[in-house]
C-alpha cells in the first residue's frame, strides 16, 4: 500500500500544474511621474499640473489624501505623450522657451502642454517651468550663434561637429532652417561644459547675467551684470528706458537703470543686445533677446494733504522745471567717480530723522493723490551742514522756483545726486566734490511747509528710493 501511494504522488509531481487564475496584467500608467516633496499635498500637487484631485487620486489608486508621503512617485493623468520625471525650476534671465527646449531635448509643444503656455509673456524671469526629465533630456550643450551668411555646415566645421547633430539636436527640419541670429544648442560631454549658461537663449560669448538686487520693484534701482567676452558692445531697454552698460574689469558689463516709482505692477519687455567681438568665431555678429519681467508693488503709503503755495504747483512752472531737472540727469557718463556705499548727506543726530521717505502718495491744496515724493526728507534747521555722500561732479547750483536752492552731482554711470531747499550752495558747476565734503546748508526754500533737506538718487533718468544706496553697495 506504501508502495502504491509513493507510485501516484510521483506521478502526479510529472504532471503540468494547473493554471491559476488571475487577472490580466495592469498596463503601466502613461503620463509623467512627480516625485513627492517634503511639505507638498495632494491639493498643492494637483493645482500645480491643473488636474482634478479626483484624477489624480484615481490615476494613483489613492483613497485616502492624508496619507501622501515625501518620496512617493504620482502619476500626473491627463499628459499622454509626456514621458519622464516631473521637477519645477526657475527661468534664468536669458532663456526662453526655444533655448529651454533645446537645452532639455523637450518639444516645444511638450512645454507649452505641460505648462499650459498662451503667451510667451508668461515665461517671464523668475517664474516657474516644469520640465520633464529622462536620463538623456539634459545634457551639457554649447551654444553657437548662427552668423549672417553661414550656413549650418559651415558652423558646424568650426564647432567640429557635423549639421546632422545640430538638426537633431536643435529640432530643426531641414539644414537651411537655421537663420542667422538664431542661437543652437550642441550635447558636448559635461566636463566640457564649464560655467556658461547652457539653457541661455543669448550667444555663447555671454557666459552669465544677473539681474538683481533681489527682485525689481517700483522706486528702486535693478543691476544687470554680464559676464562675457571682452570687446562685447552692450545695450539694450528695460521699461521703454535705454540701457547703458559699462565695463567693470575684463569681461565684465554693468548697467543699473531705476524703476519708475509710478510704473504700474506688472509685467513689461527688457531686451539685451548688443554685438558680438570681431576676430573670430563671433565675427562682430549682432544679438538681440527680449524677455518678460515682473515689477512688483512698492507698496507705497499716502501722505496728509499739504499746503503749499499755488506757484509752486502751477503746471507753467513745474512742467518746465522739471524737464530742466530731468535733463540734467538723462546723460550717463562712462566714468564712475563714486566708490563703495553712498553715506548719509547729513551727519548725526539727524541722519536716521526722516519726515517723509522715498515714494509715498500725494496731494496738494486738495488735489488727487497724483504726486509723489521724489526724494528722502531728512530734519534739520537752516545752517546745518549737507555733506556730499560720495564723490562726483557737480552739474547744478543753483535757485529755482519748486525746488529751491538746489544742486545736482553727476557720480557718473547714469547715477546722480540732488540736494532741495538749501539756504546756501556751498559748491560751483565742474566741481569735484568728495566723499564727506560739506557741499551746502540746510534751507527752507522753494515748495517747502518748513526747513529740511529733500534727498534725491536718479539712476538711468528715474528717480528712485535714496534709502536702498545708504543700505546697500552699488554696484553689488
Amino acid at each position: 500500500m506504501r508502495t502504491l501511494f509513493l507510485l501516484l504522488a510521483a506521478a502526479l509531481l510529472l504532471l503540468p500544474a494547473p493554471t491559476l487564475a488571475s487577472s490580466p496584467a495592469q498596463e503601466p500608467p502613461d503620463g509623467p511621474v512627480y516625485i513627492v516633496q517634503q511639505g507638498d499635498s495632494l491639493w498643492d500637487i494637483a493645482a500645480r499640473f491643473r488636474v482634478s484631485m479626483a484624477d489624480l487620486q484615481a490615476a494613483n489608486g489613492i483613497s485616502n489624501p492624508s496619507q501622501l508621503s515625501a518620496g512617493a512617485r504620482l502619476v500626473i493623468p491627463g499628459l499622454s505623450g509626456v514621458k519622464g520625471v516631473l521637477t519645477t525650476r526657475p527661468i534664468q534671465i536669458g532663456e526662453n522657451l526655444r533655448s529651454l527646449s533645446r537645452h532639455f531635448q523637450v518639444p516645444e509643444d511638450i512645454l507649452i502642454r505641460l505648462n499650459h503656455i498662451t503667451s510667451p509673456a508668461e515665461l517671464y524671469a523668475g517664474s516657474t517651468l516644469v520640465l520633464p526629465l529622462t536620463e538623456t533630456s539634459a545634457p551639457a550643450t554649447k551654444r553657437s550663434l548662427v552668423t549672417p551668411g553661414q550656413t549650418l555646415l559651415e558652423l558646424a566645421v568650426v564647432q567640429q561637429s557635423n549639421p546632422w547633430t545640430y538638426m537633431e539636436a536643435n529640432q530643426l527640419p531641414s539644414s537651411w532652417s537655421a537663420l542667422p541670429g538664431d542661437v543652437l544648442h550642441l550635447p558636448i560631454e559635461q566636463s566640457e561644459a564649464g560655467a556658461e549658461i547652457q539653457s541661455s537663449a543669448l550667444p555663447e560669448a555671454i557666459s552669465n547675467i544677473t539681474l538683481g538686487p533681489g527682485r525689481m520693484e517700483q522706486g528702486n534701482v535693478s543691476v544687470i551684470q554680464i559676464e562675457g567676452a571682452p570687446g562685447i558692445q552692450l545695450g539694450g531697454a528695460l521699461l521703454d528706458r535705454q540701457l547703458h552698460f559699462f565695463p567693470q574689469g575684463e569681461g565684465l558689463y554693468i548697467s543699473m537703470q531705476g524703476i519708475h516709482v509710478m510704473t504700474d505692477a506688472g509685467l513689461y519687455s527688457m531686451v539685451i543686445s548688443g554685438t558680438l567681438p570681431l576676430e573670430a568665431p563671433y565675427f562682430g555678429a549682432a544679438f538681440a533677446l527680449a524677455q518678460p519681467v515682473l515689477v512688483y508693488s512698492g507698496n507705497y503709503p499716502f501722505d496728509p494733504v499739504l499746503s503749499v503755495s499755488p506757484e509752486t504747483i502751477d503746471p507753467t512752472v513745474t512742467q518746465p522745471e522739471d524737464a530742466e531737472w530731468s535733463a540734467l540727469a538723462a546723460t550717463a557718463t562712462p566714468e564712475k567717480l563714486w566708490n563703495g556705499q553712498f553715506t548719509s548727506p547729513v551727519a548725526p543726530p539727524f541722519d536716521d530723522c526722516w519726515p517723509s521717505l522715498f515714494g509715498n502718495r500725494r496731494s496738494y491744496n486738495g488735489s488727487e493723490y497724483k504726486y509723489f515724493h521724489s526724494g528722502l526728507d531728512f530734519c534739520g534747521g537752516v545752517g546745518i551742514e549737507i555733506i556730499a555722500p560720495a564723490a562726483g561732479r557737480v552739474v547744478f547750483a543753483g535757485p529755482l522756483t519748486v525746488r529751491g536752492n538746489a544742486t545736482m552731482i553727476d557720480h557718473g554711470w547714469g547715477i546722480y545726486s540732488a540736494y532741495l531747499h538749501q539756504s546756501e550752495i556751498l559748491v560751483k558747476p565742474g566741481d569735484l566734490v568728495a566723499q564727506g565734503q560739506v557741499i551746502g546748508k540746510i534751507g527752507g526754500t522753494g515748495r517747502v511747509t518748513g526747513p529740511h533737506l529733500h534727498w534725491e538718487i536718479w539712476a538711468g533718468g528715474v528717480q528712485v528710493d535714496p534709502l536702498q544706496w545708504l543700505e546697500e553697495t552699488f554696484p553689488n
